[in-house]
Formats: C-alpha cells, sequence, structure tokens
C-alpha cells in the first residue's frame, strides 16, 4: 500500500489527485487556477510566463495534500513550447495553444519540406499553427533575435518535471509528449533535428525521450518523479484504454483516437500519428466542426442552449425526416476542404420543422465524427467500443444516436480529471517499476473509470440507413473528398 499523486496543468488550472497506488482510488484532490491575465480581446493568451504554471501548482498543492506522497506524475497542455537560453532560463514566454499567428509558418514549412506527404512521411504528421515545430518558425521569422538565444528547447510537462527535479542537468520527456512536437517521429521513435534546423535555423538541446515506466528522477528530499506526458495521452491512460477502443471528444471541434500496436503514417496528413504513455500508438484523426454545429444550431433556432436543442431533437426521429446537414460551418479538416461552407440538404414541406433540423445537427455532427472513425478503421484500427466525452456527451440526443451511427458500442464516463488520473498511475508504475514490484511492460491495473454503456442494439439498421444518407449527400456535394 501506498500513496501517489498525478498533477494536470491545463491551459487554465493546475488539478492534482492523491490516488491509491493498487487500485487508483482517488483519496484527495487539489485545484488551483493558473495566475494569467487574459488579453483585452477575451480568451486566452498565446504567451504565458511558465512561472505562472508553478504558482498554481503550488496553490493546488497546499494543506498538505502531498503529504505522504512516494512518487508524482505530471501531465500537461500540449503544444505549448519553453524556449531555453543555454543557462535554462526562458528566452520568452511559453507559446501555448493554437496560435492564430502562426497559421503562415505552417503552411510555409510544409512547402519547404515538399509538401504534406514529405511532412506525413517523416513525422507522422503535416505542420499545424498549434504544434510547436509551427511556433519555432515563427519565431524564427518574426523575433529572430529570440530564436538565435534558444538553445534549449521544453515542452510543458518536460518544464515542470525539470523544475520539479531541481533543474537538473539532464533533461527529459516521453513518447507521448515528443510525438506532438512535429520533429519526433513515432514510427522511427527518433527525433529529426534536421527539422528544427529547418524552422528554427539552427541546432538546439532536445529532452532525452526515456521509456514510459522509467522514472526522469528523484527530489532531494526522495520523492520520485516519474516521465510525464502530454494531457491527451495522459487521459487516455487514465481512462484505461487499450486495443480496440477508440475516444471521441466533443469539444467545440471533435478529434477520434484509437489505441494501436503500430504508427500509422498517412500521405494524406488527415491521421496524426501520436504516440500513448505505455509504448503503443493513439493515431488521432480530428474535425474542425462538433459542438460548434450545435451551437449554431440552437442560435439558429432561437434556443437558450444544448439541453434545449437535445430536447427538441427528441422530438424528431433517426434520419432527420430526410434533413442531412453536413456540417462544415469552420472549413473541414477531415475530409480536408479547408475553404468549404457546410450544406443543409433533403429540404422538403415536411421536413421543414424545427426538431427535424435539431436532429440533423446531432446527426451531422456525429456522422463527422463517424467518417474520422471510419479513416481510422480503413487503415486497420480495429473498433470495438467508443468512449465518448465532453459535457455534450451527456446530453440524451447524443446518446440515442451515437451508438448506432457509429455502430459500436459507446460508452460515456462519469466526468473527472483522467490526466491528473493517468498522471497519478504513472507515478505508480515509475514507482512499482523501480522497486521491482511492476513490469516494466505493464503497467498497474486499477479500476476503470465508472461509465454510462450505450449498446445499438435494434437500431444498428437504422444507423447504418441514416449513415448512407449522410454519405450520400458528402459524395454528391464534394466527391471523392474521403
Amino acid at each position: 500500500m501506498g500513496i501517489v499523486a498525478g498533477l494536470d496543468s491545463s491551459p487554465d488550472f493546475t488539478r492534482i489527485v492523491v490516488c491509491d497506488t493498487d487500485s487508483g482510488a482517488v483519496l484527495r484532490q487539489g485545484y488551483a487556477p493558473h495566475p494569467v491575465e487574459s488579453p483585452e480581446s477575451g480568451g486566452r493568451p498565446s504567451d504565458v510566463d511558465p512561472q505562472a504554471w508553478l504558482l498554481s501548482l503550488g496553490e493546488a498543492a497546499g494543506g498538505g495534500l502531498l503529504e505522504g506522497v512516494q512518487a508524482i506524475g505530471v501531465s500537461a497542455q500540449q503544444n505549448a513550447v519553453v524556449p531555453l537560453d543555454a543557462q535554462g532560463n526562458t528566452v520568452r514566454p511559453a507559446m501555448v495553444g493554437g496560435d492564430k499567428r502562426t497559421q503562415v509558418a505552417a503552411a510555409d514549412l510544409i512547402d519547404a519540406l515538399g509538401g504534406r506527404e514529405a511532412w506525413a512521411q517523416a513525422v507522422g504528421c503535416v505542420p499545424q499553427a498549434a504544434q510547436p515545430i509551427t511556433k519555432l518558425r515563427w519565431m524564427a521569422r518574426t523575433e529572430p533575435e529570440n530564436a538565435q538565444r534558444t538553445a534549449i528547447l521544453l515542452q510543458a510537462h518536460d518544464w515542470l518535471v525539470w523544475q520539479l527535479l531541481g533543474r537538473p542537468v539532464r533533461r527529459t520527456t516521453d513518447r507521448g509528449g515528443a510525438s506532438g512536437t512535429g520533429y519526433w517521429s513515432a514510427a522511427t521513435g527518433g527525433y529529426r533535428p534536421d527539422l528544427v534546423e529547418l524552422a528554427l535555423g539552427h541546432q538546439v538541446m532536445l529532452p532525452e525521450v526515456i521509456g514510459p515506466a522509467d522514472a526522469a528522477g528523484t527530489t532531494p528530499e526522495g520523492l520520485l518523479i516519474s516521465v510525464g506526458t502530454g494531457e491527451t495521452m495522459a487521459a487516455a491512460f487514465g481512462l484505461g484504454i487499450g486495443l480496440g477502443d477508440a475516444v471521441v471528444s466533443l469539444g467545440a471541434s471533435g478529434s477520434v483516437m484509437a489505441v494501436h500496436p503500430e504508427a500509422l503514417v498517412d500521405g494524406s496528413g488527415m491521421i496524426t500519428a501520436l504516440a500513448d504513455a505505455t509504448g503503443m500508438h493513439l493515431p488521432v484523426v480530428t474535425t474542425l466542426n462538433a459542438v460548434r454545429t450545435l451551437r449554431g444550431a440552437a442560435e439558429l433556432l432561437g434556443l437558450p442552449d444544448l439541453e434545449s436543442l437535445s430536447d427538441l431533437a427528441m422530438k424528431s426521429t433517426p434520419g432527420s425526416h430526410g434533413l442531412v446537414l453536413l456540417p462544415y460551418l469552420e472549413g473541414e479538416r477531415t475530409p480536408n476542404l479547408p475553404h468549404t461552407a457546410g450544406t443543409l440538404a433533403g429540404l422538403r414541406r415536411e421536413s421543414m420543422k424545427a426538431e427535424h433540423l435539431a436532429r440533423a445537427a446531432f446527426e451531422g455532427m456525429l456522422c463527422g465524427l463517424a467518417d474520422a472513425l471510419d479513416v481510422l478503421r480503413g487503415r486497420g484500427v480495429e473498433v470495438r467500443r467508443v468512449f465518448l466525452l465532453g459535457p455534450a456527451a451527456e446530453l440524451p440526443a447524443v446518446q440515442a444516436a451515437a451508438p448506432m451511427l457509429f455502430g459500436t458500442q459507446v460508452v460515456v464516463p462519469q466526468p473527472a480529471d483522467y490526466a491528473a488520473i493517468g498522471a497519478a498511475r504513472q507515478a505508480a508504475w515509475a514507482l512499482g517499476a523501480s522497486q521491482g514490484t511492476l513490469d516494466v511492460r505493464n503497467p498497474p491495473a486499477w479500476q476503470g473509470a465508472v461509465a454510462q454503456v450505450l449498446e445499438p442494439g435494434d437500431e444498428l439498421a437504422v444507423g447504418q440507413a441514416v449513415r448512407q444518407q449522410f454519405v450520400a449527400v458528402r459524395e454528391q456535394t464534394h466527391p471523392g473528398a474521403l
């Protein structure tokens, strides 16, 4: 019996959970917002002093929260890049999140290497505005002095682990975090320093990629710190997903990821080849339009919230009386239609009712995500059940339609900070491996997420018909897009 902690440093807050090493039961938890000033325009700043993460961490750990803890795991927001000089001081604030400033830099990099396929082959993903490699290109073009001073590159979880260990000479990262940078390949398990040079203009020191069960080090007080990982990988680990499982995240945009034994290189760039926190792989397919489709439909129909939209949609029937919404409201990534708009098809006198449009919004969003799932299935990824995440997963209209449209069992976990739980599970693994009580190949078997399980049952054929209706409209409007 022992206790470990997992901390998740998200874009807005730090959450810490303290768990039992054997069962994973959460014993206590702490929370603190980041002390970050929002810019005048509203929304999150793209530049953040990483010290804010440490201040938040200290506050979340207050009141003796970590008393008796033997090991800590760190999960943190992905895509944050912390440029350091040769002495280990920050050159400029960390660049975080989906940074619109860097969109031109992404296109610039794609051209510089010879196109999307060249990037997919090199590192399993095509540069996007949020990725660290794109931010390096932007810095080289816009802040050349800062680019020149940059000698070391860390991500958020690497930097936090390094700080917790007292800033040792050795700096480490994990496969999961490294796979999102744009300069490490999940397929080869190695860095591409030439791509860092292409982006930044010169070589830098990169953290050593260590194994999933390895410790990054031990604090002077004897506290073991595990390698850490990105939020996506930590959440997958906290949920306890394995082969045959996919996770569909319903945010403003959507993402579909699944566990697979090997990296998937996709020349079209639709699949991003990430690594997970266990030694497996997490191919991810993203859609630009998920909950934003529902919010748009609610506004159009004059409804105050998504719950009202769901109630209205439940008054319609599967297939929405022939109404089909292609939900490409912000352009789309899957299929790759960056400059397109949404389409509403199948308008007849009998279908022109508010409840049918409401249902078409839910079906359009879920069919778009089912298309993303099919991209993975088409590459041999096995999907036996789908975990549905995000507040919208609780809506009755989502739960009624998802199993039949995805064609598989759907699991809706109870809300919890799965990234922090995943970080704690990693800490328990590193602790067990260091003590010789756990195999470095097999993580601790913690109790799974408490969840609602939904089966497609007799609705499977109905769901297939709705999908066919959606695919027919998509093919007619955008032939060969998928």
